[in-house]
């Protein structure tokens, strides 16, 4: 496991690299001049040519980068020229914020969509299976921007259960956090427990049909021991793959998701950052988000490995 652990680390390297040149390069073909975002209001050439040298802006791009990179290295992404703080400080009061609402939406995904999956193979042709298709299809086609505004709509204003936007941290009081992410968690899994619900499925009829468990079946095992110790280990290898590539939709979706319930994290990071031209958050934040997508996927690998050890070599 470490050895395998210790090649997929140095097979990240290069692809952070890419990615860093990627966004800087991007970023480059933006129109505004940030020397000019940088001066405000004020359209001296001293200070406009000033501010070029103090962020090495005069220099060539490939000079920009490499002092860029250097800074991202040893932790220093720059200064949001909106907020005039640290690009660090702002993720690092983000971050957790959208890391919480991706860990409960996936949460909410994989109770949902696993078991309606398992159940809808085991119980085919059925109503279990036919509800369980159709809740599929529902989650699929269902837009988040509508889901979330009619849940606002019913919970928040009709019902008075929940609030309608806002964010409390974890730390401060986990019942009113729970509350104030429970619908956009909901909205932003609905469609993966969709997606994770019809591949279960599948998988789940193809393993059920294999040799191997009508092996264990005519050993007279029970039904209940062959689909939890034979059937399901092996049909979920190719579901957590599946649920490894939702974690970009998922990352995604919340910049939307964050937008429609004023939640302060990474989603609505971005766009501010966007619309206010403020390059260095938004440098910093894609390179974050992308640092943990690889890094998600890579703990997606090593659940794969332990849920099928043959593919260690």
């Amino acid at each position: 496991m470490l050895n395998f652990l210790a090649r997929r680390i140095v097979q990240i390297v290069p692809t952070l690299f890419f990615v860093s040149v990627l966004i800087f390069s991007l970023q480059q073909l933006l129109p505004g001049d940030p020397a000019l975002v940088m001066a405000g209001e004020e359209r001296d050439p001293a200070v406009i040519e000033q501010i070029r040298q103090q962020y090495k802006l005069d220099q060539p791009i490939p000079v920009q980068y490499v002092y860029w990179l250097k800074g991202v290295l040893t932790g220093n992404f720059g200064e949001s020229l909106r907020n005039k703080m640290p690009v660090r400080e702002l993720i690092a009061q983000k971050l957790p914020v959208t890391l919480q609402l991706g860990s409960m939406a996936m949460l909410i995904a994989l109770l949902i969509g696993i078991p309606a999956g398992i159940v809808s193979a085991v119980k085919k042709g059925t109503a279990w299976d036919y509800g369980a298709n159709l809740f599929a299809l529902w989650g699929i086609s269902t837009p988040n921007f509508w889901l979330g505004i009619m849940m606002i709509f019913l919970f928040s204003i009709e019902l008075g259960w929940l609030p309608a936007s806002g964010y409390v941290p974890l730390t401060e009081n986990w019942r009113a956090s729970l509350a104030a992410t429970i619908m956009p968690a909901f909205v932003l899994g609905n469609a993966i427990s969709a997606v994770l619900m019809r591949h279960t499925r599948s998988a789940m009829l193809q393993v059920l049909e294999s040799d191997y468990v009508r092996t264990a079946r005519a050993k007279g095992l029970s039904e209940r021991s062959v689909i939890l110790k034979h059937a399901m280990r092996n049909a979920l290898t190719p579901v957590i793959t599946l649920g490894a590539l939702e974690l970009g939709t998922l990352l995604s979706g919340a910049v939307l998701t964050e937008q429609i319930f004023s939640i302060p994290g990474f989603g609505k990071l971005i766009v501010d950052a966007v619309f206010n031209r403020d390059y260095a958050v938004v440098q910093g934040v894609v390179l974050v988000t992308a640092t943990v997508y690889i890094t998600l996927n890579l703990l997606a690998d090593v659940a794969y490995i332990l849920v099928n050890p043959r593919l260690r070599g």
